[in-house]
C-alpha cells in the first residue's frame, strides 16, 4: 500500500513509563493502527520507554503540536480518569471541533475533581457543576470540596466539555455508545472493539515457579488498579469465608493502589495478612504470569464509569475463569465465558458460592476458561480494533476506505491445558456462640438507644459488623 492512501493522525495518549492501562492499550494498538495511518505521537514532555514504539513512530512533546497541527487529517485524544490525561484534555479543548475523543471512561468526574481541586480552582469546579447540573450539581460539588466522594458522583459524569469539544466520539462498548448518543443526538459516535493480544499459553507450574508461588495452593488473582469501585471489600469477605474451607489458598491483588483507598487496613481487619498479598504495579510480563498462575480471577466493579476493561480481556485471553459484576459493558460478554455476579445484598454470598463451585468442579473452571480464551481470540483482536478505528475515521472524514482489514490467523491457539487443582478442604466452622451473641447484643443496643428497626443506619451498622467478621461463618 502507498503512503498517500493512509490517513495522517496525531495521537495523544499516555505511554509507558506512565503507569496506566491506557499506556499499555496504546502500545498494543499503535502497530496495528499503523497499517491504516501515518501516526505521530504527542506526549507530556517525557521519553517513552518502549523502544519498539519510539523506533516506529515520531514522538513529539505536546507543546509542539499547535505548530504542526495542519499536517494531519485529524487528531486522536485518548481520555481516561487519571491525571496523566491533563495535557490531552487541554489539547482537546484548544482544537474544539477538530479532533476525535476516544472516551475510555464515560464518567470523567474523578479526573476533573483532581484538575480543579488540586490546582486551587474549587470555585470554578462549583460553577462548572452548577452550569451542567443546576442546583443539585452545585450542592454535590460543595460536598465534594468537604472531602465527601460518594458514589453519587457517577450520576454526574462531567464529560460534557470533552464531548462537546470533539468532532466525533469513539468508545469501546454499545453501553457507552448509547449513553453518549442519548445525550448528544447530533454527535457522531462509533464503537471500536477493545483489543488485546492473545497471550502465549503458560502452564500454572511454570508461572508459579517464576513468581515463587506454591504449587499446592488454590490461588485467586485480581488484576488492575485497586480503587474503591473494584468491590474488594466484598471479594475479601468472600475469600475469608472460602478460606475456612480451603485453608491452602491465597488471594493475590495485582495492581497499583489508589492513594485514597486503604486496602491493607481491610485485609488486616479481616485477619488475612498472611493470606492476601499486594504486588503493587506489575509489568506486563509479571501480570501474564500471575494470570497463568491463577485458579480463579476476580474482576469486579460497581458503580461503573462506562469503561471496557482491558484487564478483564487479558484474564479471559489467558484462559482463566473469572467473576465479573453484572453491570455496564460487562453485560455484553457471553454468559458462557465468565460468571456474572449481581451487585445487590447477596453479592458476598454469591461470590462465596461461585468460588466454592469453581474449587469443587475443576471441569467447570476449565470450560469457562476455554470459552473465555475463544471469545478473546475471535472477538477482541487488536487487528480488528485498529480496523474499527479506520472505518470510523474514514466515515467521519468523508473518505472511502481503501485498505482491507488484517486477515485472521487460521488456527489461533484456542485450547487450554486441563490443569485441575483440587485443594484440600475442611468442613466450615460453625458460627460461634460468641459471634452470635455479639450480633444479638449489637441489635439490642441499637434498639435500646431508640433506633427504629427500619432506620437505614441499622443497615450501615450491620454492614460494618459483617465486614469486621462478626456473625459470619
Amino acid at each position: 500500500m502507498t503512503a498517500d492512501k493512509k490517513l495522517k493522525l496525531a495521537y495523544f495518549s499516555p505511554l509507558n513509563p506512565v503507569q496506566s492501562g491506557i499506556s499499555d492499550y496504546s502500545e498494543e494498538l499503535l502497530p496495528a493502527l499503523a497499517r491504516y495511518a501515518e501516526i505521530d505521537l504527542y506526549v507530556d514532555n517525557y521519553t517513552p520507554s518502549n523502544n519498539e514504539i519510539t523506533t516506529q513512530f515520531a514522538v513529539y512533546p505536546a507543546t509542539k503540536f499547535s505548530r504542526q497541527a495542519g499536517r494531519y487529517d485529524t487528531f486522536l485524544f485518548h481520555m481516561g480518569n487519571s491525571a496523566a490525561h491533563a495535557y490531552i484534555y487541554r489539547a482537546l479543548q484548544e482544537t474544539a471541533g477538530q479532533g476525535v475523543l476516544v472516551l475510555h471512561d464515560f464518567v470523567l468526574h474523578h479526573f476533573l475533581i483532581g484538575q480543579y481541586l488540586n490546582n486551587g480552582k474549587a470555585a470554578e469546579y462549583v460553577r462548572l457543576m452548577a452550569r451542567h447540573y443546576g442546583a443539585p450539581g452545585e450542592a454535590i460539588a460543595r460536598e465534594v470540596i468537604k472531602g465527601k466522594l460518594a458514589e453519587v458522583l457517577f450520576n454526574y459524569p462531567l464529560n460534557e466539555s470533552a464531548i462537546e469539544a470533539a468532532r466525533g466520539v469513539l468508545v469501546h462498548s454499545l453501553y457507552a455508545a448509547e449513553k453518549v448518543k442519548s445525550a448528544y443526538l447530533a454527535k457522531t459516535v462509533g464503537v471500536a472493539r477493545m483489543g488485546v493480544p492473545l497471550p502465549k499459553l503458560v502452564t500454572k507450574a511454570e508461572a508459579r515457579a517464576r513468581l515463587g508461588l506454591p504449587d499446592n495452593e488454590f490461588i485467586l488473582v485480581s488484576l488492575g488498579h485497586l480503587n474503591p469501585y473494584k468491590r474488594l471489600d466484598s471479594a475479601l469477605w468472600a475469600y475469608r469465608a472460602f478460606r475456612r474451607e480451603y485453608p491452602r489458598s491465597r488471594f493475590v491483588l495485582v495492581g497499583s493502589p489508589s492513594p485514597n483507598y486503604d486496602v491493607r487496613s481491610m485485609i488486616s481487619a479481616l485477619g488475612l495478612e498472611k493470606n492476601v498479598f499486594l504486588t503493587g504495579y506489575a509489568s506486563q510480563a509479571d501480570s501474564r504470569d500471575y494470570l497463568a498462575a491463577a485458579d480463579v480471577c476476580v474482576n469486579l466493579r460497581y458503580p461503573t464509569a462506562g469503561e471496557t476493561s482491558a484487564s478483564l480481556l487479558r484474564i479471559m485471553g489467558a484462559g482463566r475463569p473469572v467473576l465479573v459484576s453484572r453491570t455496564g459493558a460487562f453485560e455484553e460478554l457471553p454468559d458462557d465465558s465468565c460468571i456474572k455476579v449481581d451487585v445487590d445484598d447477596a453479592e458476598e454470598e454469591l461470590l462465596l458460592e461461585y468460588l466454592r463451585a469453581l474449587a469443587r468442579q475443576p471441569e467447570l473452571a476449565y470450560t469457562l476458561g476455554r470459552n473465555a480464551r475463544r471469545h478473546v481470540a475471535l472477538n477482541a483482536r487488536v487487528e480488528d480494533a485498529a480496523h474499527d478505528y479506520y472505518l470510523f475515521l474514514c466515515g467521519l472524514l468523508g473518505k472511502a476506505p481503501v485498505i482491507e482489514a488484517a486477515a485472521h490467523e487460521d488456527k489461533p491457539e484456542l485450547e487450554i491445558p486441563y490443569e485441575p487443582f483440587v485443594p484440600s478442604r475442611v468442613e466450615p466452622q460453625p458460627q460461634t456462640e460468641e459471634e452470635t451473641s455479639l450480633l444479638g447484643e449489637l441489635a439490642r443496643a441499637m434498639v435500646d438507644i431508640g433506633m427504629d428497626e427500619e432506620d437505614p443506619a441499622l443497615e450501615s451498622i450491620s454492614q460494618a459488623a459483617r465486614f469486621s467478621g462478626i456473625g459470619k461463618a
